[in-house]
């Protein structure tokens, strides 16, 4: 070539490619980045800005950041689950307190509210004691109101003689506020039980088949007390 010709400048794609020991192309990345940097058409919009932001920026925190948060709120939902569940729980259990209260508040009135204060406490231990045996329903409500075949009548009869009638005066009166706190001592364990194990009672005036088949351990008032 004539020493007098001048080379071509180099184009700006020379400029940003340089050649290997091997001759093969190489991308400059540092001439392309000044030049997009340089360049007056850049796209200068908040969604291109973030994105060269997100690719020139250490993506190890970030993640660390999101693994973090995606744990706590992970840990955030648990906690609000279980606390959740708990408080069901307890409104569960308030409920069938106060239903089974209210069960054996109606027994004693019912089968005692003219007996001594000791008789009432007997009638509600025994529905207690009956309540923790394995013989009887688990709750006091389905203690109360358990029905049993009885071959001579044949049909099911109340374990309490009044669950037998289908219509009752609503309780009320100093009788009933007695039948309830009754009922409350001795469903929360406030009063000291002395008829332990007992199960069954009748009145005095009459003598049912199946009591010859059971310990007699107390009277109280007109009511026969058996174990």
């Amino acid at each position: 070539m004539p020493a007098n010709v001048q080379k071509p400048p180099a184009s700006h794609k020379a400029q940003e490619r340089t050649r290997s020991e091997t001759g093969i192309l190489t991308f400059d990345r540092a001439a392309a980045m000044r030049k997009v940097w340089l360049s007056e058409d850049i796209d200068l919009s908040p969604l291109y800005a973030a994105r060269v932001f997100w690719y020139r920026t250490d993506k190890g925190p970030w993640v660390f950041v999101l693994v973090v948060g995606l744990v706590v709120a992970l840990l955030g939902f648990l906690l609000s689950a279980v606390f959740a569940n708990q408080d069901e729980r307890r409104n569960r259990a308030r409920e069938l307190d106060r239903q089974n209260l209210a069960c054996l508040a109606r027994n004693v009135y019912f089968e005692a509210r003219g007996e001594p204060a000791a008789g009432q406490y007997a009638v509600a231990e025994v529905t207690m004691n009956r309540k923790a045996s394995r013989r009887f329903p688990r709750t006091v409500c389905a203690v109360v109101y358990q029905k049993n075949w009885d071959p001579i009548l044949g049909r099911n009869v109340g374990a309490f003689s009044w669950t037998e009638f289908n219509e009752l005066p609503a309780p009320s009166g100093e009788e009933w506020e007695r039948a309830r706190k009754v009922a409350d001592a001795v469903y929360y364990r406030k009063y000291t039980p002395v008829l332990e194990g007992a199960l069954f009672f009748h009145a005095t005036y009459i003598t049912p088949d199946w009591a010859k088949e059971k310990k007699r351990i107390a009277r109280i008032g007109r009511h026969v007390f058996y174990r």
